[in-house]
């Protein structure tokens, strides 16, 4: 029997994005199904055992949104596959024309996408709440017809369960092995640095973040090692500013260089609903990294690490105590590096990606099955 056909379907990230192609295609190829990632790339490829089939993506969000959308859709029937996993909402339309095709349909859902109509800049803000419950309201409709849904976080999971049984938590866990590395620096070798990855805007904490270093006692000349987009100018005002140092976009292999030489991680995110029910996967990038964590005290979060004793948990608005908990790391180093080293082990035992490749291909394996009772019964 020919192995089962799978296309993986973006408009919006690159065809060979960390999670749909290196962490979940990958992860389908290995165990043997045949997987295509139809999305935004420069030209047809091979990588990996899986094949690419570029489109274009178009810059401006309303020709992305019909145009890319609908290249998209004619590219996914040409493919003919057995199972459709797509990743953006506004393919949505595509998923349930597949559906209406006879197709098994995934749809996978990365960010709790309702929420984050709150922070749209573009939108105003009399506007947000309203097209967040649109959009709540199009997104449960639809996950009731697909085969499954996929979501990242136990939020999304409880919002989503209610629409689609079969509604399954996959989690953007790293890869340990990328992490972890035997050339990676000795303890003793790490700067006096902080360092935050990551989207950068004032709901996720730079400003708490730069004032804190500020705070910080001079004679230990840590800095701030920033990776990530632009930085709000207001940020740039402050007395902290001296000691950051921001490397701007990275790609995954620098920004791991980045963490592998700091001393300890910083996720300081206001406390909004979007942020209290994600696990940021930068958290577990600083685990692999060895890297004690300051976080915001959020109950989720708590939970997450509970026992792990990894973790400083502060107030994000105090940026004393943000301050006062970068110095304590810095100053113990013997404590930090233990703190490093049970995070680390942790994400080899539990918060990698292996564990959740299990997960995906369980629920493909199910699918399949389905499919062949449902074959046998027409």
């Amino acid at each position: 029997m020919p192995p089962l056909k799978v296309a993986h379907l973006t408009s919006v990230h690159n065809a060979t994005d960390h999670r749909i192609f290196k962490k979940e295609c990958r992860s389908l190829a290995k165990a043997g199904f045949d997987v295509t990632v139809v999305g935004p790339h420069p030209e047809d490829a091979v990588k990996e055992s899986v094949r690419i089939k570029a489109v274009k993506r178009h810059p401006y969000k309303l020709d992305r949104m019909t145009r890319t959308v609908w290249k998209v859709f004619q590219e996914a029937r040409k493919l003919d596959a057995d199972i459709y996993h797509f990743h953006d909402p506004e393919l949505m339309p595509v998923g349930l024309l597949l559906r209406g095709l006879g197709k098994k349909v995934i749809y996978d859902v990365h960010e709790d996408f309702p929420q984050d109509m709150m922070f749209k800049s573009y939108l105003p803000d009399w506007s947000k709440r309203i097209i967040g419950r649109l959009m709540d309201l199009a997104e449960s409709a639809a996950c009731k017809r697909f085969s499954a849904v996929v979501v990242v976080t136990p939020g999304i999971l409880g919002r989503l369960q209610k629409a689609n049984s079969n509604t399954v938590t996959i989690f953007n866990y790293p890869y340990p092995e990328e992490l972890i590395v035997e050339d990676a620096p000795a303890w003793n070798e790490r700067s006096f640095a902080a360092t935050y990855v990551g989207t950068i805007n004032l709901q996720r904490g730079i400003a708490g973040m730069v004032e804190s270093i500020g705070l910080v006692s001079e004679c230990l000349g840590a800095t701030l090692e920033i990776a990530g987009d632009t930085i709000p100018e207001e940020v740039k005002q402050f007395p902290g500013w001296s000691r950051v140092r921001f490397h701007g976009v990275l790609d995954q292999l620098s920004t791991y260089r980045v963490l592998r030489n700091a001393r300890v991680g910083l996720i300081c995110e206001y406390p909004l609903q979007t942020f209290l029910n994600a696990y940021p996967v930068k958290i577990f990038e600083y685990m692999g990294a060895g890297l004690p964590i300051i976080a915001s005290d959020f109950p989720l979060w708590r939970e997450l690490l509970s026992g792990l004793d990894c973790a400083i948990f502060i107030d994000p608005f105090d940026t004393r105590a943000i301050a006062q908990a970068i110095e304590y790391i810095l100053t113990h180093p013997m404590e930090a590096e233990a703190m490093g080293r049970r995070g680390q082990i942790a994400l080899t035992q539990e918060f990698n990606w292996h564990t959740q490749a299990r997960k995906l291909v369980d629920l493909y394996s199910n699918l399949a099955t389905n499919q062949c009772v449902e074959l046998l019964e027409s």
